[in-house]
């Protein structure tokens, strides 16, 4: 496979299980989409207690209080990043059940991303997709958050989402003005924003006014 699929039997074991991270999406009020779930290529070992979040996402956090195991002072591998950005946020661990995090790869991967369109045309990657689309759907997320660029352009070209929630130019709302609004459907609600590990310096001032404009959307 062209993309960096990550080698370990027991983490992709846990994707085959749940291909997402936290709470299940089909539960969850807030999704944040992304491409592939990343993980250093030794995290057995450098943090072996990503197993007992990968189980049970919702448990973790609230037995830990803190999000996600990225977090822990004592990693600092790939994830780290964003997962510090991501709870800029402000979630509190009561709060665990409002968040999940999916990605358009239904595997773990490692290393740099070079996910294309080709990496999901897999009979296993196609029935994935059709599950990410149902959940949007069909769940009880009234955000969705999707990365510009990659992500975006990805499900365009898959041709398994309907076009209407992916235009190419996005509106802006009063409240929330750095949102970038895809699509409104039934009191849901599809966002475009930069990805949390963003690092250039205009990216990373508009990703921060994201964030607090995020923080403030009604739980």
């Amino acid at each position: 496979m062209p993309y960096n699929c990550h080698t370990s039997n027991r983490l992709k074991n846990c994707f085959k299980k749940k291909p997402w991270q936290g709470n299940d999406p089909t539960k969850a009020r807030f999704i944040f989409v992304g491409l592939d779930a990343n993980f250093d290529s030794n995290i057995e070992n450098t943090l072996p207690v990503i197993f007992d979040y990968l189980d049970d996402g919702v448990c973790y956090w609230k037995n830990k209080r803190i999000h996600h195991p990225f977090c822990l002072n004592s990693y600092h591998g790939s994830g780290k990043l964003y997962h510090k950005r991501f709870a800029q946020i402000g979630f509190k661990p009561d709060e665990a059940e409002l968040v999940s995090f999916v990605e358009l790869l239904h595997l773990p991967t490692t290393g740099r991303s070079t996910l294309n369109l080709s990496d999901l045309s897999s009979n296993q990657s196609k029935e994935h997709l059709c599950k990410l689309a149902n959940w949007f759907d069909c769940g009880s997320a009234r955000y969705i958050f999707l990365v510009g660029g990659k992500v975006t352009e990805l499900m365009r070209q898959t041709g398994m989402f309907p076009c209407p929630w992916l235009p190419r130019n996005p509106v802006s709302e009063k409240n929330y003005p750095d949102l970038k609004v895809l699509y409104k459907k039934n009191g849901q609600t599809i966002y475009e924003i930069y990805h949390f590990s963003v690092h250039y310096k205009k990216q990373v001032i508009v990703l921060r006014r994201q964030i607090a404009q995020i923080a403030l959307l009604p739980r």
